[in-house]
């Protein structure tokens, strides 16, 4: 309670103007969480970290709820972890009951992210003591465990990979530090980009690019059309009544725990673990036949778990300075603008900034239930913009917040555009961008930790022999690679069974 107090309104202030912009970015198709906070990064230069992370905690959480608004009334999902929203929202939206599934969807969404706070509050601290006690090897070890971890959640293993060791190649451009152990040199970048790359590229102009204007390409190529809007009239629906509710503690706990522990894998994403609540939930369903025809019991499960994943993605950042999803890989750049580095120590060292995010989380989410309950009839209108208005101006947000991020280089600028276009190819070409970008992320982390244990003990084999915490990470990562090989397998003999 002193923290609640010790802050003043601009704090406050911060948080719902973060809750709102991210509902609108969610809301609107094409436009997701990740995208929002990484956008708006560049604002957070001119603030302190508390009111930095005010206003993106405010971005994160509000940016997945928003994601049910368009998923419900037109059938598209707003973000990825909406996916299965539309499967039970849109039906009852052509019954006639918009509003209904709409406020369904709200308050499942406020109780998935308060539930995810609670876990993250006891649970990221224990896992940082633990964590301190690692050494180089472990800390190596635990990145390469998150690498595989992304990998082999990926549709396609070997692309997984290939995306994952993409990034960490990128994020090796430019001198390694003696002070880490390095000679100094210049690695891998062309004598004539010397100057710009020295210290390799920049992280925020990378996020920018990767998933501010990746999306604006994609939707440039697409061409500008009238987009189609919903002709529901939201004022003909179903009165929306709280005893929708009863009997839906299990569902509501169940998804809510799904969606923490699927944050808490690095790089999984939204979209796993609504669809694997939502299976749960059918699965446990005394009539699974109503799913998919407008069934509440749906909407309940696909909200409260993608909201579950907020405060379990911040877990493993938190704790072991791993981003837990694309969004908290972004957050990485809150804490980079102010020096700061996430890790087993930054909750024992800056006890005030871990109280205050935990604060603005749950904040964000009471503020978000507020705003989307009792206006949701207006904030529903946002799926009308005209996107060829909106996307000119996010540019430009883009452009600014690349230039201004190290004090007006235009590097940063051409560092934006080059991001932006391998995210756009990339996706042609079927890369995969959260393990890229975590790979970019953890990549010169890991090249330390590495380098360190050789030094310490001078062979390879220490990497197995270190200690029983070593040999247990090594047994994740093979259960990992081998889960990989076993789903990939199981999918191409499916393939093979419809082809005949």
């Amino acid at each position: 309670m002193e923290a609640l107090f010790s802050l003043d309104l601009s704090y406050y202030l911060l948080v719902s103007l973060g809750v709102l912009i991210g509902i609108i970015f969610g809301a609107i198709p094409g436009m997701t969480a990740t995208m929002a906070v990484a956008v708006c990064l560049p604002m957070t230069y001119a603030l302190d970290l508390n009111h930095g992370l005010a206003l993106l905690l405010g971005l994160y959480v509000g940016g997945i709820s928003g994601g049910l608004v368009p998923a419900i009334l037109i059938n598209i999902p707003g973000t990825p972890s909406s996916i299965t929203t539309t499967f039970d929202g849109y039906p009852m939206t052509l019954k006639g009951e918009p509003e209904k599934a709409l406020k369904i969807g709200i308050v499942s969404s406020l109780v998935g992210g308060l539930f995810s706070a609670a876990v993250l509050y006891y649970f990221a601290p224990t896992l940082a003591d633990w964590a301190i006690k690692f050494s180089y090897v472990e800390k190596f070890l635990i990145i390469l465990f998150a690498l595989t971890v992304i990998a082999s959640l990926c549709t396609r293993l070997l692309v997984g990979i290939f995306s994952g060791v993409l990034g960490v190649w990128v994020s090796l451009f430019g001198v390694y530090d003696m002070a880490k152990g390095g000679n100094g040199e210049l690695r891998i970048v062309p004598e004539v980009l010397s100057v710009f790359l020295e210290n390799g590229f920049s992280l925020l102009p990378v996020l920018i690019g990767l998933f501010g204007l990746t999306v604006i390409f994609g939707e440039a190529e697409k061409g500008v059309h009238d987009e189609a809007t919903t002709s529901v009239k939201l004022s003909k629906d179903k009165r929306f009544s709280w005893s929708v509710f009863k009997g839906q503690t299990i569902n509501l706990l169940r998804s809510s725990t799904i969606g923490t522990f699927i944050g808490l894998l690095p790089g999984v994403g939204g979209s796993a673990a609504s669809v694997l609540a939502y299976s749960q939930a059918k699965n446990f369903s005394d009539d699974p036949s109503k799913f998919g025809t407008g069934h509440p019991d749906g909407v309940i499960a696909s909200e409260s778990s993608n909201n579950g994943l907020t405060g379990g993605a911040l877990i493993p950042l938190l704790s072991l300075g791993i981003p837990g999803d694309s969004t908290t890989a972004v957050l990485i750049g809150a804490f980079t603008l102010q020096g700061i580095q996430v890790g087993p120590l930054f909750i024992a060292e800056h006890t005030d900034v871990w109280n205050t995010m935990m604060l603005g989380l749950v904040v964000a989410n009471l503020i978000m239930f507020a705003i989307m309950y009792y206006a949701i009839r207006h904030i529903s209108k946002v799926i009308m913009i005209p996107k060829y208005l909106l996307y000119p101006g996010i540019m430009m947000m883009c452009v600014v917040g690349a230039y201004a991020i190290n004090s007006g280089i235009m590097f940063d600028v051409w560092t934006l555009f080059l991001f932006g276009l391998i995210g756009w190819i990339g996706v042609k070409l079927g890369l995969e961008i959260a393990p890229f970008i975590i790979g970019f992320i953890l990549g010169p982390s890991a090249e330390v930790y590495f380098v360190k244990s050789l030094e310490s003990f001078g062979t390879l084999a220490i990497f197995f022999t270190k200690s029983p915490i070593a040999l247990f990470l090594w047994g994740l990562i093979a259960l990992s690679v081998g889960y990989s090989v076993y789903s990939t397998m199981k999918a191409k003999r499916a393939s093979a069974k419809d082809t005949v």
